[in-house]
């Protein structure tokens, strides 16, 4: 490490024009006053959460379609008719797949947000403190909220608990030291400054994290945790507990809220979430024939229909603002209030519905458009925040860590409480959380900062400076200790209740205030050093 780059003077950040002349989209706007635009700008960054939901729920089909690609393998021979035996093996392992598709899936608006900051700061020698902010903060929203609503989705009296200690465990450790490496490097290492090299090892740690997980998964002997996998059903649900119409499999009633409308789009995205388990597995799993699975089904579908008219269908689902589910609905308020809600994400049903069917190539084309959605609505939202900055003299890393965070880890959110209220263990849900915050430091920090080392080492010769590196290292302390202690509520309960989810309702909600109650702290501790006044 350059012995120079510990002791230069840190540049002043780049400032933010904020002059009467700044504006987003038209002059006209300087006309309103600050109150006004501010509204009007949180109005339009809500907007893009929304977005964000609905795309990202187009991202995890195509995730789903890409988890169901599987191989033959030839497994033996039929010992009366000589003929081999295949059997069908997914492509993609278990705990891999959990942490490079799902985690990472449910990182993306973080992750692209980050680094659309870094590109757009690239020839300053300060990085931008927005995609920092937005990560350690989305890490403490998963922690604490996800966990607060996980506990409380089973039914009342009802139990559920990872079954895979091991992989969770290792899942858990590359988490926390994930906290503690960008601490080091911070405050210990390199002081306020990031070089190319530690840049370089923060994402290289991805790398580590997968395949320790897959080590695992496969219990290698010196490498994994000696504990045995609990038994865990093939079934994401039981088959009995929900009727889903897979003629409506493509519907575009993807974005938030979930009603109680069991065929609503977001249900059907979500019901892939369990990579571990049998694919659509609410479908009977054998016909009068015994042979027919969800694939036969796809594969019958897709043989009458072209994925050019499956496309075709995308645009006029995203014209309906009813769907032949809602108008079955006594309620007529409750049917006012979908035809009002599909009314509001008209335009992104639309522009969504120009990603390509998640039936083509594995969903391949699919993941990689939406990953193009993804990313420009990010960029949206990055310049909306620095106008609400800029209106209200709010400083972007306070928006970052508490309303982008929670705009942006909405997916988690989703995700998670889905698998906590519908699957039979608390593996999916919990683990979620654990490698969404991994892969927060080592992806949607590692390679932003990675970006601008790079370019700083190459065109000017020297590292990376944080301007903010105080009051992120300051963030990351407080997100430690908060998040020791809810882990240690989620072992008191496994010992105590023998389970990490539900249990008797009182105690539920008694741990559920408790982790909302450790959000509240790190937000209002993070605040405050940030203002000046601790």
């Amino acid at each position: 490490m350059s012995n120079i780059a510990m002791v230069r003077a840190v540049p002043p950040p780049p400032s933010l024009s904020c002059d009467s002349d700044t504006y987003l989209l038209f002059h006209g706007e300087t006309l309103l006053s600050n109150g006004v635009r501010a509204s009007l700008y949180t109005v339009a960054l809500a907007y893009c959460f929304i977005g964000l939901s609905a795309i990202t729920a187009r991202f995890f089909k195509s995730m789903e379609q890409i988890m169901r690609h599987s191989r033959e393998v030839v497994v033996g021979v039929d010992p009366h008719t000589k003929a081999p035996v295949v059997k069908h093996e997914k492509v993609w392992n278990y705990a891999v797949a959990d942490i490079a598709l799902l985690a990472f899936g449910t990182s993306f608006p973080q992750i692209s947000l980050a680094t659309i900051d870094a590109i757009r700061n690239l020839g300053e020698l300060t990085a931008g403190g927005l995609g920092p902010g937005t990560l350690v903060g989305s890490a403490a929203f998963d922690l604490f909220p996800i966990h607060a609503v996980c506990v409380v989705m089973p039914r009342a009296g009802s139990k559920k608990k990872i079954s895979d200690l091991g992989v969770w465990l290792v899942e858990l450790v590359w988490s926390f030291w994930a906290y503690i490496w960008l601490y080091v490097i911070l405050e210990v290492w390199t002081p306020k400054v990031i070089t190319l090299w530690e840049a370089l090892l923060t994402v290289l740690q991805y790398g580590l994290l997968l395949l320790h997980a897959y080590a695992q998964d496969k219990r290698w002997p010196f490498v994994s945790i000696p504990f045995v996998r609990g038994e865990r059903p093939e079934d994401w649900v039981p088959p009995e507990d929900v009727s889903v119409d897979y003629h409506n499999c493509d519907g575009i009633s993807e974005t938030l809220p979930i009603s109680a409308d069991r065929n609503d789009g977001i249900v059907e995205v979500f019901s892939g979430h369990s990579y571990h388990n049998a694919e659509y597995s609410q479908v009977p799993q054998m016909d009068i024939e015994g042979s027919s699975t969800i694939d036969q089904v796809v594969k019958n579908t897709q043989e009458d229909m072209s994925w050019l008219f499956i496309w075709w269908q995308q645009f006029v689902d995203a014209s309906m603002l009813e769907s032949p589910e809602s108008r079955k609905m006594d309620s007529a308020c409750l049917r006012f209030t979908r035809i009002f809600w599909n009314l509001i994400i008209a335009p992104w049903k639309f522009l969504f519905a120009f990603v390509p069917p998640y039936h083509i190539a594995h969903g391949w084309i699919a993941f990689i458009c939406s990953l193009v959605f993804i990313s420009g609505i990010a960029y949206g939202v990055t310049k909306l925040t620095d106008q609400i900055s800029c209106v209200t003299g709010v400083s972007p890393y306070v928006i970052a860590f508490t309303a982008l965070a929670a705009g942006t880890s909405w997916p988690d959110l989703v995700a998670s409480k889905i698998a906590a209220e519908r699957q039979v263990t608390a593996d999916s849900a919990i683990a979620n959380i654990t490698c969404s915050n991994s892969v927060n430091i080592y992806v949607g920090i590692g390679v932003p900062w990675l970006i601008d080392t790079v370019y700083n080492f190459f065109v000017y010769q020297e590292p990376l400076y944080i301007d903010n590196a105080a009051d992120l290292s300051f963030s990351l302390l407080v997100f430690f200790a908060t998040s020791f202690g809810c882990i240690m509520v989620l072992v008191l309960r496994r010992i105590i209740l023998g389970a990490e989810l539900g249990g008797p309702r009182l105690w539920a909600w008694v741990t559920s205030v408790y982790f909302m109650i450790l959000w509240v702290v790190f937000v209002v501790f993070s605040s405050l050093r940030v203002s000046g006044i601790i």
